[in-house]
């Protein structure tokens, strides 16, 4: 419908086109480099599956050397199968939902305040993945959150059969009769002879004494032998918490890597840019997770080295523009430190003029010459 309705805004003309799966990988490589684990691992792969897309002379081709094979078994063929397809293989994620549904959920159930922070490391994550490859094409829809809310598990406590040193057992109210438990298998025991002047002493009133007796005596010699006994084991949990549980995963990749800024039609902003967490200035932890890298230009070429090694193995891979690729990609990191310096917030970060960092040509040593992107597409909104 889009591209019927308004052919004009249809496709992207900052991006090399056919090069989606190489724009996947390459985001795992700079996830990876930077120690960033927002992003799947995902690789360059050839597979062959009958259910691809293949030219019908490609099917029928396949179709005859089977038969042909089947026919003369000593029949040779380079490949019997159908031509393999270069493509990008991401790892699935498990219990991950889109991120619109879960930010729409924290508007009414916010986050406790640790997992909060957690939630704000990991999308400060995101931003710099998303800025240093410039994505154009990262909404609240494509990319997901997985959020495994605290539970609070009751537990009943109990010795499980073992005596607990140092505690005494209560015991029942005399008027209950449960002072003594009575063996019906033993044979009785003969009662106390009177010990006043012919007057029989009170059985129960005895027997009450006697366990007085026993417990003081027991209690007193718990206390005298401090050593010879374990201290009283502390009041149990009744309730425990079990600790909440939150990861960002960055997905759907494949349109970014531009080798210029967008200035046709479209802006192509990043929608977290909208997002509440997006005002609050970087934090420290990850200052000190890109900082140091980032601001080292032989990191960044390292980067771009392993970038050439990926890219390369497309069949229509342009150097020139390759080289243009990677220049707005040191722009981008040029930006990013600038604001990590500065204490911007995500939403100041993608607010700075566009720079595109150039390398020189001909030349032993590294050498760069920057320039800023006068030139803004016609919507700034979309």
């Amino acid at each position: 419908m889009h591209k019927l309705c308004c052919p004009c805004c249809f496709g992207r003309a900052c991006l090399i086109p056919n090069q989606g799966y190489l724009s996947e990988s390459g985001a795992s490589l700079v996830d990876r480099k930077l120690n960033l684990n927002v992003v799947p691992k995902t690789r360059v792969v050839r597979l062959v599956a009958e259910s691809f897309n293949y030219a019908r002379i490609d099917r029928q081709k396949a179709k005859l050397k089977k038969r042909i094979k089947e026919h003369y078994p000593s029949a040779h063929f380079n490949r019997m199968s159908l031509p393999l397809k270069t493509g990008s293989f991401q790892l699935f994620v498990e219990g991950y939902k889109d991120a619109d549904y879960w930010l729409r959920r924290f508007e009414s159930e916010p986050l406790p305040p640790s997992v909060a922070k957690s939630f704000q490391l990991q999308f400060e994550r995101l931003v710099v993945l998303d800025y240093i490859i410039r994505n154009t094409d990262r909404g609240n829809d494509n990319w997901l959150i997985k959020y495994v809310a605290p539970k609070i598990t009751t537990q009943v406590g109990g010795t499980g059969g073992r005596t607990m040193h140092g505690v005494v057992t209560p015991k029942l109210p005399n008027a209950l009769g449960a002072s003594k438990i009575v063996d019906l298998n033993e044979p009785p025991q003969a009662s106390p002879k009177p010990t006043t002047g012919g007057r029989p002493s009170n059985h129960l009133a005895g027997g009450a004494a006697t366990s007085a007796q026993q417990d003081s005596s027991s209690l007193a010699s718990s206390e005298d032998e401090p050593s010879s006994r374990s201290p009283p084991t502390s009041e149990p949990d009744w309730n425990v918490v079990n600790s909440a549980f939150i990861r960002i995963a960055a997905i759907d990749n494949g349109l970014a890597f531009p080798f210029k800024h967008p200035d046709s039609w479209r802006a192509y902003p990043y929608h977290w840019a909208w997002l509440p967490q997006a005002k609050i200035p970087f934090s420290e932890e990850i200052k000190e997770q890109v900082l140091p890298q980032l601001s080292d230009m032989n990191f960044v070429e390292e980067i771009c080295t392993e970038l050439l090694y990926l890219f390369q193995q497309d069949r229509g891979f342009d150097k020139r523009l390759f080289e243009r690729q990677m220049s707005v990609m040191r722009g981008q990191i040029l930006n990013l430190t600038q604001a990590l310096r500065d204490g911007k917030s995500p939403v100041q970060l993608v607010q700075m003029p566009a720079v595109i960092v150039e390398r020189s040509s001909g030349s032993r040593f590294f050498s760069f010459t920057q320039r800023f992107q006068n030139k803004s597409p016609f919507f700034s909104w979309c």
